[in-house]
């Protein structure tokens, strides 16, 4: 059996006991005459050629066949493919088995770990403990085809730990036990089960008891609005929440909207789907609100903004990302038909009609001169 030559990411020692488990023991190593290189996701590393540059990493000591089975699940579930070569170690030079992205792109800079820690590290562990939690249950294939989920998920959660939780009104965090964890259904979007007991408000540990959620990502939502016109851009499309639930008309009429991809923050995903959904190149952006549409069974976390924008007469227009099959249609109103529209039940989203109810207040404070 080939020793295991870590390099790049796999080096990294809290993701590396995520993928094989605490303890493994590991001695230094070197492949010369190649070079690693930056890609865009976060737990992969590619290597090329490179005549007089050498990768530092590590010789996986004592690999145990567990340990080969684990690591080439988690390469393939990232799509990273094995490479034969051979390192210099303290004892010698030993032929090795290496995971990187191959080929590697010739205009790609080279990998930096320094940069790789501070930008990428949590959201790789994070990626690979779900990634990892399927091992032995689903084939990598499976994963690798819903990367891009997995780590928006990933992504989604990390947020989640670091942002403030007040509790000036509410108990403060108490504990839940997890006893069992299911993942039933998952592809673009997840169902997961618990089964777990809570900290009661009596002081006393629940029953334990069966929950579910739909598992989604953080989204952004984002009204653009004219204060010099006194309007508001709202899109319509297609949705199949209405359609699975038998509305007779589940074209909807909404704000800007669009998950936050992995590595971007809620403002940068609000200019991005202004640009792809309307066209459109937002002024500053003002927070609503940060809330859960509905905590009861979704994890879905919205960002909501409402957004100076220049809005003329001729700036509506069908837009929406050709190949993931958008067809968006955007209306420019005034704010005061818009209002009326929420009055109506013609505007039925609730994100929108809380930017709207927020901008309605707000409203001379935007028309006011800077």
């Amino acid at each position: 059996m080939s020793q295991l030559f870590l390099c790049g990411p796999l080096c990294h020692r809290p993701l590396l006991d995520v993928i094989l488990g605490s303890g493994a023991a590991l001695l230094p190593a070197v492949a010369a005459d190649r070079e690693g290189v930056a890609v865009d996701a976060p737990g992969a590393f590619a290597l090329r050629r490179r005549r007089g540059q050498a990768v530092e990493g590590a010789v996986l000591e004592g690999a145990s066949a567990e340990a080969h089975a684990r690591l080439a699940f988690y390469a393939r579930a990232l799509g990273l493919a094995p490479q034969r070569l051979r390192v210099g170690t303290a004892a010698g030079s030993v032929a090795a088995l290496a995971y990187a992205l191959r080929p590697a792109p010739d205009d790609r800079d080279p990998w930096q770990p320094a940069l790789w820690l501070a930008g990428h590290a949590e959201l790789a562990r994070e990626t690979a403990a779900e990634v990892m939690a399927e091992y032995g249950r689903l084939a990598p294939a499976r994963l690798q085809a819903r990367l891009g989920s997995i780590m928006v998920r990933a992504a989604s959660r990390l947020r989640a730990r670091t942002a403030s939780a007040p509790h000036s009104l509410r108990r403060p965090p108490a504990e839940v036990e997890v006893v069992a964890r299911r993942q039933p259904y998952a592809h673009f979007f997840a169902v997961e089960e618990y089964d777990l007991s809570f900290r009661r408000f009596d002081g006393s540990m629940s029953a334990v008891v069966t929950r579910a959620a739909f598992v989604s990502t953080d989204a952004v939502t984002v009204l653009p609005y004219d204060p010099q016109r006194d309007r508001v851009l709202l899109v319509e499309q297609w949705r199949a929440g209405p359609f699975a639930r038998g509305d007779g008309n589940p074209w909807q009429l909404e704000a800007i909207a669009g998950r936050i991809d992995a590595g971007e923050t809620p403002e940068e995903t609000a200019r991005r789907e202004a640009e792809e959904e309307a066209g459109l190149t937002l002024g500053p952006l003002r927070r609503v609100a940060e809330y859960y549409p509905s905590p009861g069974a979704k994890t879905e976390f919205l960002y909501s903004y409402v957004a100076q924008a220049d809005l003329p007469d001729g700036t509506g227009g069908v837009f929406g990302v050709a190949d993931e099959a958008e067809d968006i249609r955007t209306h420019i109103v005034s704010l005061d038909q818009a209002l009326a529209l929420v009055e109506s039940g013609e505007i039925a989203n609730a994100p929108l009609a809380l930017s709207l109810l927020w901008l309605a207040r707000e409203r001379e404070r935007f028309r006011a001169p800077s």
